[in-house]
């Protein structure tokens, strides 16, 4: 049997549509060569190259996932052509299914061309620190219908896209890799002020993760009814393990304050009961 006869052999037929083993055999060296091209794509865009190497990292991903998509969509397509399937014939045949399938999938749909704004337009990158429904963590993954979301728990959030685009989305990390923090704290009244300013500053300057530049400061925010309120001011690049460094920090600042007999006040009510007799109490 020749070459020729073998391509040519028919492994089943349904109406008009035949099924070759020439066609099929095409159709495996056009999905091989896409995703070795695919491959090449990657390491090419990824990785810095000429005018590449002036987008950032982050926004790099985006694009070759872009590319991506694309290329998978052009090759699907063009693999249906090679097996014989008439596109034209399929789509306007179809047209029935596709409508009652997007009644029925339409917030699928929704999702995936969210995530397309979300590639294209690049407000949502990976590494990324965003919060959303009062979550906050760390984009690990942006496809087409949803995006992984890494909390500071450890747990994995599936997002639809959809969330990202019609509704508040909070991005710690899109301006700039610093972002400025506060904590506060009651100090009592009839404390050395300039002793509280030395300590909170000191606490601030000793831990490593807090920037030295842009400088950390202290203010007085308040009288409060019991208290001196404070407020220590701090900037950093930590912005998913910020509750641990503002914990560290609160721990600095503790023992600076006993060390130097500052007192962190509590609560405290006096009542009056007007207008009750005594009591004698017999024993």
């Amino acid at each position: 049997m020749s070459w020729e006869n073998i391509l040519n052999y028919q492994i089943f037929e349904l109406g008009d549509f035949k099924l070759l083993i020439g066609n099929l055999f095409a159709a495996v060296i056009i999905i091989i060569t896409t995703w070795f091209f695919i491959s090449i794509l990657k390491r090419g865009i990824i990785k810095p190259r000429f005018i590449i190497d002036k987008i950032e990292s982050k926004r790099r991903m985006s694009i070759f996932l872009i590319f991506k998509y694309f290329i998978w969509v052009i090759s699907f397509i063009i693999i249906l052509e090679v097996i014989g399937v008439d596109i034209t014939v399929l789509v306007f045949g179809s047209t029935a299914l596709l409508v009652g399938l997007g009644l029925g999938l339409q917030n699928i749909f929704k999702d995936l061309i969210s995530g397309l704004f979300l590639l294209f337009e690049g407000t949502i990158k990976l590494g990324d620190i965003i919060e959303v429904d009062n979550v906050v963590g760390k984009v690990m993954g942006i496809n087409l219908r949803s995006s992984q979301i890494l909390t500071r728990e450890d747990v994995v959030f599936i997002i639809p896209n959809s969330k990202f685009v019609s509704e508040k989305v909070v991005n710690w990390t899109r301006n700039q890799e610093y972002i400025r923090f506060s904590v506060y704290l009651d100090i009592a009244y009839g404390s050395d002020i300039d002793l509280v300013y030395s300590c909170l500053n000191k606490s601030m300057q000793e831990s490593s993760l807090i920037l030295k530049e842009p400088s950390s400061f202290v203010r007085l925010i308040d009288f409060g009814d019991s208290s001196l309120k404070f407020e220590m001011v701090f900037w950093s690049k930590e912005v998913f393990i910020i509750e641990n460094i503002k914990s560290d920090l609160r721990k600095l600042v503790y023992k600076k304050l006993i060390e130097n007999n500052i007192e962190i006040p509590f609560p405290q009510r006096d009542i009056n009961i007007k207008g009750l007799k005594k009591i004698a109490v017999e024993e």
